[in-house]
């Protein structure tokens, strides 16, 4: 009996031997919202006025650099939590003018010294408005990229002004076939109906991504100006709770929970936290049936990315986001949205 015990303690430190000596590389995906990233000259064709240095921001080359300088700082520190030195492998952006304002964020020291890229595509945004994606190409390499409009689809809102499409982008990341959407769905002022028909639209780009490479993993990110609770995000997408409640059309959406049961979120109206800015993904991204199996690419953990800088001090919107322009007074912030991270693991072979 002795001998027997020995034997199986021998077998289960060879087990957790193995066990420990298994490594993983992380890869952080990231969003945020610019708040109006806006250069101080007018472009041809778009309603741009208010950030030109007669407009009502008085927006000159002062804030513009500011305001560049201060969301570097930002998106060169998003990831760092968990990846020091290294952050996001991508980083989805909305409220974007133009390749202008990408060049010149691109090269802020705090960027350049990684080489992040990015991809653009000029959307149809009266304002000039529009998403791009951000990447490390050491970590992220870039095969393909579309803008798939976004279209109106009852006949009394043809005349309606287009607005901001979804950036498709695939590429490899982590040696893997992976497809980024970035959004940002029509405002809360729209109505409803609007979002849903956005959510409509990108699950049907995400369905027929999947129907062509089941193998496919799809991450949809943005600014959704929905919570996850609402019907565009946890019905229409198909964007669920809990990994359990995943189906094969579904998404899985780990920022559900962090509004209703930790009640935070990512931007502030009249006290109350919305969690607009979200990152979900398709069921081959998540371990379903509570394993730990890295050996392909799958989700790790999310976070909101929060700095004390990121934060209001004083005043009547304390504890708010510190944004870039409040009531007429530039207070030289950052956005009125806080950034998000959602990272992935994958086993080292």
């Amino acid at each position: 009996m002795k001998k027997l015990f020995i034997a199986i303690a021998a077998l289960l430190l060879t087990s957790l031997t193995a066990s420990a000596q298994k490594k993983y590389s992380c890869y952080a995906v990231g969003f945020y919202n610019q708040e109006n990233l806006f250069d101080y000259t007018h472009d041809e064709g778009k309603n741009d006025y208010e950030f030109t240095p007669q407009g009502s921001y008085k927006w000159n080359e002062l804030k513009y650099s500011h305001k560049l300088h201060n969301l570097a700082k930002v998106l060169s520190e998003m990831g760092t939590d968990v990846l020091p030195g290294v952050g996001c492998a991508v980083i989805g952006l909305s409220e974007v003018e133009n390749d202008h304002v990408l060049d010149d964020l691109t090269a802020q020291p705090a960027l350049a010294q990684r080489g992040y890229k990015y991809i653009h595509l000029e959307g149809p945004d009266a304002r000039g408005i529009d998403c791009a994606l951000l990447y490390n190409p050491k970590l992220f390499s870039v095969r393909d990229t579309m803008l798939v409009p976004y279209v109106y689809e009852r006949e009394e809102d043809k005349a309606r002004r287009a607005t901001r499409g979804f950036l498709t982008v695939n590429g490899l990341l982590a040696g893997e076939s992976v497809t980024v959407i970035v959004c940002h769905w029509p405002s809360r002022g729209a109505g409803s109906y609007y979002r849903e028909l956005a959510a409509k639209q990108v699950k049907a780009v995400k369905d027929s991504l999947v129907k062509a490479d089941p193998k496919m993993k799809v991450i949809i990110m943005g600014d959704m100006n929905d919570d996850p609770v609402n019907k565009s995000m946890h019905e229409v997408l198909g964007a669920k709770a809990e990994v359990s409640e995943v189906g094969p059309g579904d998404m899985y959406n780990p920022w559900y929970n962090i509004l209703v049961k930790q009640m935070t979120g990512t931007l502030r109206y009249n006290g109350a936290w919305n969690l607009f800015d979200q990152i979900v993904m398709t069921p081959n991204l998540i371990n379903k049936d509570g394993s730990k199996d890295y050996t392909t690419l799958k989700y790790w953990k999310n976070q909101i990315f929060r700095r004390d800088y990121l934060f209001q001090t004083s005043g009547k919107y304390k504890g708010n986001p510190k944004r870039t322009t409040a009531g007429g007074v530039w207070l030289d912030g950052y956005s009125d949205h806080l950034p998000v991270v959602a990272y992935f693991l994958k086993e080292q072979h």
